[in-house]
């Protein structure tokens, strides 16, 4: 069509990797589809390289040695990224993804007539002494770029990174297909609970920042039972510090749920837990999951968009990071007051109604498209 953008998506890691950004990244791609033209470029986390078609979006990727300090390691990167934009209108990085910025600046920085829009999606927490070398090359593509979106007012406040870029900062929160998500049928899966106990959930990574060996030192005083769903290069940690406290008739880990799976969790549980201790978590999408199954969600305070998502005291309880006993105590107000828990539940899935649906964040992306191309 005339008057289609064409738009290429850069990221370190595309679907079928499953992670927040990965996430956001396919959303727009396929939720955009037809209304403009996207394809995605990303690596490999490791292997040959190729090109797919992936539910409709030409995804490009490039071959990897592997992710080091959370960073894929591609030689061919660069050189797919030189060759793919010069047929696109904008382009658009997910960041934090220093192989994506450093190719752009030393490979393309003389193609001149793509915009940029950048989404930041997190600060750079973990690797400091790679952000010392990196940080200067940071700057200067963020001066270039045209856009910067971030998932939170409360983020951008607080990111050292975007103080200097204010006046080309705007907020568009993430979202989830709504109607979607409903649609999913549960598919039931086996839970040893034989005393019929309550049952606390989290789902995601199992990655340093999502403080999980709180939450599982808080399971000492509170009866229940907590399902971790998710895998990550920490899991032998937590199950070993599991069977350490003596807690494996309390805790399960279970792993590659399919949806129908997850969905059918979020059915029989009574508390989501979000026990993140650092800023790298700055939104956790899948708070939006819990909330719409009208669960009340316990989250931390963080200097990001995560307690922005469920709300202290409205949809769930906010507590303090790096603490099991508030986490215990929080746990334990809600199974103690089921008629709070099922407000907070309610007042949830209001709230991602509002606020949070995918339908929202992808006009609004596609505003931003249309504003800085002028038309």
């Amino acid at each position: 069509m005339k008057n289609t953008i064409k738009i290429l998506q850069i990221n370190k890691l595309y679907y079928p990797w499953i992670g927040g950004i990965e996430t956001v990244v396919k959303n727009i791609a396929e939720g955009l589809q037809g209304k403009e033209y996207i394809e995605v470029i990303a690596c490999e986390s490791k292997g040959m390289g190729n090109i797919n078609i992936i539910n409709n979006i030409k995804v490009t990727k490039a071959s990897s040695l592997g992710i080091f300090f959370s960073t894929p390691i591609s030689i061919s990167f660069p050189f797919l990224l030189r060759k793919k934009i010069q047929k696109f209108d904008i382009l658009h990085f997910h960041l934090p993804f220093p192989l994506g910025v450093m190719s752009y600046l030393f490979f393309c920085l003389k193609i001149k007539n793509q915009k940029i829009i950048v989404t930041w999606h997190s600060d750079i927490v973990k690797q400091k002494f790679l952000l010392f070398f990196y940080n200067p090359f940071s700057i200067l593509f963020l001066k270039r770029a045209d856009k910067i979106l971030v998932t939170s007012h409360n983020f951008l406040k607080n990111s050292p990174f975007l103080k200097k870029f204010q006046n080309k900062c705007s907020v568009i929160s993430l979202g989830i297909d709504i109607k979607k998500f409903q649609k999913i049928q549960e598919r039931k899966i086996k839970i040893n609970n034989p005393e019929n106990r309550k049952i606390i959930l989290f789902v995601g990574r199992l990655s340093y920042y999502k403080g999980l060996e709180y939450l599982i030192n808080a399971m000492k005083n509170i009866n229940a039972i907590l399902l971790i769903i998710g895998n990550g290069k920490l899991e032998q940690k937590l199950k070993k510090q599991t069977k350490k406290l003596k807690l494996n008739e309390k805790i399960i880990f279970l792993s590659h749920l399919q949806n129908q799976e997850l969905k059918y969790c979020y059915k029989i549980s009574n508390i989501f837990v979000l026990p993140s201790i650092e800023k790298t978590e700055t939104f956790g999408l899948v708070q939006l999951e819990a909330m719409l199954s009208e669960l009340p969600v316990i989250n931390t305070y963080l200097p990001t968009g995560a307690q922005f998502v469920s709300i202290h005291n409205k949809t769930g309880l906010t507590v303090q990071p790096k603490n099991s006993q508030a986490i215990a105590n929080a746990i334990n107000r809600l199974l103690q007051n089921p008629s709070l828990s099922k407000k907070m539940g309610q007042n949830g899935k209001k709230r991602v109604e509002k606020y949070f649906s995918l339908n929202k964040m992808l006009r609004e992306t596609e505003k931003v498209y249309k504003k800085v191309l002028k038309i």
